[in-house]
C-alpha cells in the first residue's frame, strides 16, 4: 500500500501538485527515508528539487543523504541560504563529507561557507586525505568510555553523553589520551553484571582501520571479519572515527560499477545511467571506442599483407571470422576472470606464474575442442557435398585444426596476462576491457592463421 500511496505522490509531482508533502513529516515512520528519496529521484530533477523544497525541514534533513550526489547540489543550489546551512549542518558527519567529496574547485569553497565552524574544520581536515582512503568515509559520531568505571557507570554516561546513532551499536574504551584500547558491543553491556568493571568484559581483540587505508582495504577487512562496524585511528592509534558497513557496500557497488563499465569498454560515469548527460556520455563511450576502431584498423593492415594468400585460396577467408571470434572470446573469458579474481584478493601480480601455467593449459585444451569441432566440421560438409573445398580439404581442416589451437591458446595467455602487468604497473586491471583483449588478439590472430595457412597449404592451393 504504501508503494501505491508514493507512486500517486510521484504522480502529483509530476504535474506540479505538491501540496500532498507539506505534512509529510507527520507520517515519517511509516516512510523510511530512502523510500521518500526513490520517489523523487524517479521524476524529472526539476520537479524534484521543487518537491524536496515543500518538504517539512525535518524530513528534508532524512532525506537529503540518501539522494545521489547530481540531485543534492541542485536541491543546495536552489534552497535558500539558511535552510541550505542547516540541512548540510544537521547530517552525519560521514553523510557531509560524502557530499562535499563529490564537489570540485569554487562550487567546493562556495558550499563550505555553509558550515560552521566546526563542521568546517573538520571537512578541511578530511578533505585532506587521498579521494580513495578510508578517511572519506568516517562517522565522527562515535560512543567512547574509559575502562576504570563499571558497567551501570557507563550506561549512564552514555546516555548523558551520546545520541542514538547507527555508530551506536559498537562502544569503544579508549584510555586517557583517547588511544583505542578495545571495543564493546552493545549487548555485553546488557548481558554482564552492571557492577563489572568495564575493563573485566574486554576480549583484548579490536579490528581497526586507519586513516590512510583503502577503501578497498576495508571492503576486505569488513568481508573478512564479518562486522558492522569498525574504529579508525591515525598511526599513533588515537581513535579519530568509525566506520559503517552500509559506507562500506555502497564503495563496493561504486566499485564493481566503475570495473563493470572499464571492462564493457566504457570509461567510469561519474552518475547514474539516467542522470548522465547526453554529451557526457558520449564522451565516455567515445574514447574506448576511438581506441579500438584505430586498433581494429591493424586487422585489415594484416588481411592485407596477406591478399596474395588470400586471393590464392578464396575459401581461407570463409573462415577469418570464426577464427578471430574464437580467439577474442577465449581472451574475454580469461581477463574477465584473472581480474575478479584479483578483485577478490584471490590472485595478485606475484602470482603470474601460476596463472600463466594455468591459462597455457586451458587454452591447448580450449583450443583442441574448438579445432576438433572446426575439422569435423569441414569432414562433415566435404563428405555429405554441402560444400566443395577442393581437393585438398583435409589440409584445409588441419589448418583449422591448429589455428584454432594456436589462437585460442594466445587469446587465453593475452586475456590473463594484459590485467595482470597492469596492476604491476599500479593501473585499474578493469582498463583491460573485453574489447581490447579481443581487438588485440583479431590482429594477432590473423597472422597466426595465415602464417599456419601458409605452411601447411605451401605447394597444394598456396
Amino acid at each position: 500500500m504504501m508503494h501505491l500511496n508514493l507512486k500517486e505522490i510521484s504522480k502529483k509531482i509530476i504535474k506540479g501538485d505538491f501540496s500532498s508533502l507539506l505534512h509529510f513529516g507527520v507520517n515519517s515512520k511509516s516512510v523510511h527515508p530512502a523510500e521518500v528519496a526513490k520517489m523523487l529521484s524517479s521524476v524529472p530533477d526539476d520537479n524534484a528539487v521543487q518537491a524536496f523544497r515543500s518538504l517539512p525541514t525535518s524530513t528534508q534533513t532524512m532525506v537529503f543523504p540518501y539522494l545521489d550526489n547530481l540531485l543534492q547540489k541542485k536541491i543546495v543550489h536552489k534552497l535558500t541560504t539558511s535552510r541550505a546551512s542547516f540541512i548540510l549542518n544537521q547530517l552525519i558527519s560521514d553523510d557531509r563529507i560524502a557530499f562535499y567529496s563529490s564537489l570540485k574547485g569554487v562550487e567546493r569553497s562556495a558550499f563550505l561557507a555553509l558550515l560552521n565552524d566546526k563542521n568546517r574544520d573538520a571537512v578541511h581536515d578530511i578533505l585532506g586525505y587521498p579521494e580513495n582512503s578510508v578517511a572519506r568515509l568516517i562517522n565522527t559520531d562515535f560512543a567512547t568510555i574509559v575502562p576504570e568505571i563499571t558497567i551501570d557507570e557507563a550506561r549512564n554516561y552514555l546516555r548523558k553523553n551520546h545520541q542514538d546513532t547507527e555508530a551506536a551499536n559498537v562502544i569503544y574504551v579508549v584510555d586517557k589520551e583517547g588511544k583505542l584500547v578495545d571495543d564493546i558491543p552493545v549487548r555485553r553491556f546488557v548481558l554482564n553484571d552492571p557492577e563489572k568493571k568495564v575493563s573485566e568484559i574486554l576480549d583484548g581483540f579490536c579490528v581497526s582501520l586507519k586513516m590512510t587505508d583503502t577503501k578497498e582495504d576495508a571492503v576486505a577487512k569488513f568481508k573478512e571479519y564479518d562486522r558492522v562496524v569498525l574504529p579508525v585511528t591515525n598511526a599513533d592509534n588515537v581513535l579519530l572515527g568509525v566506520l559503517t558497513v552500509d559506507d562500506v557496500l555502497d564503495v563496493a557497488e561504486q566499485r564493481d560499477t566503475k570495473e563493470i563499465q572499464n571492462f564493457g569498454g566504457v570509461e567510469g560515469l561519474d552518475y547514474p545511467y539516467v542522470k548522465t548527460a547526453f554529451f557526457s556520455l558520449i564522451r565516455k563511450r567515445a574514447t574506448w571506442l576511438i581506441i579500438l576502431f584505430v586498433g581494429e584498423m591493424l586487422t585489415a593492415t594484416a588481411m592485407g599483407y596477406f591478399d596474395q594468400e588470400i586471393s590464392k585460396a578464396v575459401v581461407l577467408a570463409l573462415f577469418v571470422p570464426l577464427i578471430i571470434s574464437s580467439g577474442g572470446n577465449c581472451g574475454s573469458q580469461a581477463a574477465t576472470l584473472i581480474i575478479r579474481a584479483m578483485a577478490l584478493k584471490e590472485l595478485t601480480a606475484k602470482d603470474w606464474w601460476f596463472v600463466m601455467r594455468r591459462e597455457i593449459l586451458s587454452g591447448l585444451t580450449l583450443g583442441f575442442i574448438l579445432g576438433t569441432i572446426g575439422f569435423i566440421r569441414i569432414t562433415v560438409w566435404q563428405n555429405l557435398h554441402l560444400y566443395n573445398y577442393g581437393a585438398h580439404w583435409f589440409l584445409l581442416a588441419l589448418t583449422i585444426f591448429f589455428s584454432l589451437i594456436g589462437i585460442v591458446m594466445w587469446g587465453t595467455l593475452s586475456g590473463s596476462m594484459i590485467p595482470i602487468l597492469l596492476k604491476r604497473f599500479r593501473l585499474d586491471p578493469a582498463t583491460s576491457s573485453a574489447p581490447l583483449v579481443a581487438t588485440l588478439v583479431d590482429v594477432t590472430g590473423l597472422v597466426i592463421y595465415f602464417t599456419i595457412a601458409a605452411v601447411i597449404l605451401k605447394g597444394t592451393i598456396l
